[in-house]
């Protein structure tokens, strides 16, 4: 099963160093693409290659088709609404989205329908010590850009988290908790359930009595 799967990326088939075949581990920086994928990229380029959602003709709609179709199609997979999710190049880009929309809405962007998303002095911010940059300084920005207050779920010796500190750093000052599911240079699997979990104790919505007082209620 190993060598079908190596068979479904071409850039795998290479071989380095006296002819040993090229084994790549870096997949959390740049991932390599199967064959499906090429084959669908370079269809779509030769065939189909058109504005989405920005013209009438036929290439622009087929090319809004198919984009739909794979939000659609991602989303049932994930177990999301398709209206929910966005497209983005990257990680890095879909962090930066994020915090840039709570940095704007915390300029008063957005009006009422924004005012959840407002941070403020008292605010929280939850990441761990095992995060990429790409995770951590977004967060940094928009500590510093808000007043709200980065906090940290900390690391034991053997570069696990310690997951003890759940139970004290995530509270009902908590808005944001933001943590890397497997780390690229660990290896580290953090246990998603247990940070969803207690985030979850702590969602308040806008207007309860954990909301932020940065926070205007409808």
């Amino acid at each position: 099963m190993f060598q079908d799967v190596r068979r479904d990326f071409p850039l795998l088939a290479r071989t380095v160093r006296g002819g040993k075949p090229l084994v790549y581990l870096d997949s959390g920086a740049t991932s390599q693409k199967p064959h499906s994928v090429l084959n669908a990229e370079a269809e779509f380029y030769q065939f189909h290659n058109g504005a989405v959602a920005r013209g009438a003709h036929l290439l622009a709609e087929e090319a809004t088709d198919a984009f739909e179709t794979a939000r659609s199609q991602v989303a049932a997979f994930i177990g999301a609404p398709a209206d929910e999710l966005v497209w983005a190049p990257g990680a890095t880009a879909a962090v930066n989205l994020v915090a840039n929309g709570f940095a704007a809405a915390s300029d008063g962007l957005g009006g009422d329908e924004a005012a959840q998303f407002r941070l403020g002095e008292g605010d929280e911010i939850v990441i761990t010590e095992l995060e990429h940059h790409a995770n951590l300084i977004p967060w940094q920005q928009l500590a510093l850009r808000t007043g709200a207050t980065l906090r940290w779920i900390g690391l034991n010796d053997d570069g696990t988290l310690r997951y003890e500190e759940l139970e004290t750093v995530i509270t009902d000052r908590t808005r944001i908790v933001a943590f890397t599911h497997a780390s690229n240079v660990t290896g580290v699997v953090t246990d998603v359930a247990a940070f969803v979990a207690r985030a979850r104790e702590w969602a308040p919505s806008p207007c309860s009595t954990h909301a932020s007082p940065s926070r205007t209620c409808r």
